[in-house]
């Protein structure tokens, strides 16, 4: 692989995903294959989660890796899904020296698994289960910025045809999503005016490059502790932008919503960003007649 990755951000939403894929689902389905076609299949993959979190960033150092279906009270067929995937012992010890030459106090483990943040967008995106992927985790109480950092700290790796990949959602109220009760709300119901606002103002200050309102979206972006009570499914957005470093804007590939608030947008990060929305077009699927 000659050319440089760019690094990725998905909405996962919850784990239905991996039952109903939505929109969110089927440009996953394209992103895989157009990945490939831009710029080579990658090396390996690394994932960092809104479901794998630790009290110091660890690498998960672990031969090979498996679905974790950390959840409970839904469907059970996700109980029968598999992803099983090779780990990296080798990259995954680079990934560490990466971050301690970095300054960051992190730690390697030989456990390996992968929540469902990760393998439920792996499944679309990289179905075959045949890339190598090395799971990190992050400090989910640490602030954006210094997940941007954690981030920065992987860039060489799009050189080396390694792809950051952060699954979360662009909005994740949970509350909201299962206000009346049970765990199968409409997928079709209409997005509430707070998550396309929030969604709005985030593309917004990511087109225009605006690192100081980003990391302070709490205190800036509209219904922000609204759209996220906890910011666990945000924060991989800021590691895989770090990951692309702040000279070029981030890219948003996808816009959707589901559930009427949860935003399932994906962003590109990097200099390599936009060659990935040029090829992500060559894969629309052709308009119905």
């Amino acid at each position: 692989m000659s050319k440089p990755l760019p690094s990725i951000f998905v909405s996962h939403g919850s784990p239905m995903i991996a039952l109903e894929p939505g929109e969110a689902g089927a440009f996953m389905q394209r992103l895989g294959p157009a990945i490939d076609a831009a710029f080579g299949r990658p090396k390996a993959i690394v994932s960092v989660s809104a479901h794998t979190a630790a009290r110091v960033p660890v690498v998960l150092a672990a031969a090979k890796h498996s679905a974790v279906y950390d959840f409970g009270g839904f469907d059970p067929r996700l109980f029968t899904l598999r992803y099983d995937a090779p780990g990296d012992p080798a990259l995954a010890a680079h990934i560490l020296g990466l971050l301690q030459a970095s300054g960051i106090a992190a730690q390697s483990v030989p456990e390996g698994g992968l929540d469902h943040g990760a393998w439920t967008a792996l499944r679309y995106i990289y179905p075959q289960a045949d890339i190598p992927v090395v799971p990190l985790a992050f400090v989910p109480s640490d602030s954006p910025a210094r997940q941007f950092a954690l981030g920065a700290a992987l860039a060489p790796l799009a050189g080396e045809g390694v792809l950051v990949l952060g699954s979360g959602s662009i909005t994740h109220n949970l509350r909201r999503v299962f206000g009346g009760g049970g765990l199968h709300p409409n997928r079709t119901q209409p997005e509430i005016p707070e998550s396309a606002a929030f969604r709005m103002w985030f593309a917004g200050r990511a087109a225009e490059r605006d690192w100081d309102a980003l990391f302070a979206y709490r205190g800036q972006a509209p219904h922000a502790v609204d759209m996220h009570p906890t910011d666990e499914h945000l924060l991989p957005w800021y590691v895989a932008a770090g990951a692309g470093g702040r000279n070029d804007a981030p890219i948003r590939l996808h816009e959707s919503a589901t559930m009427g608030s949860l935003g399932m947008d994906a962003y590109a990060f990097g200099p390599a960003a936009k060659r990935l929305a040029e090829a992500m077009l060559e894969t629309e699927p052709a308009p119905a007649h």
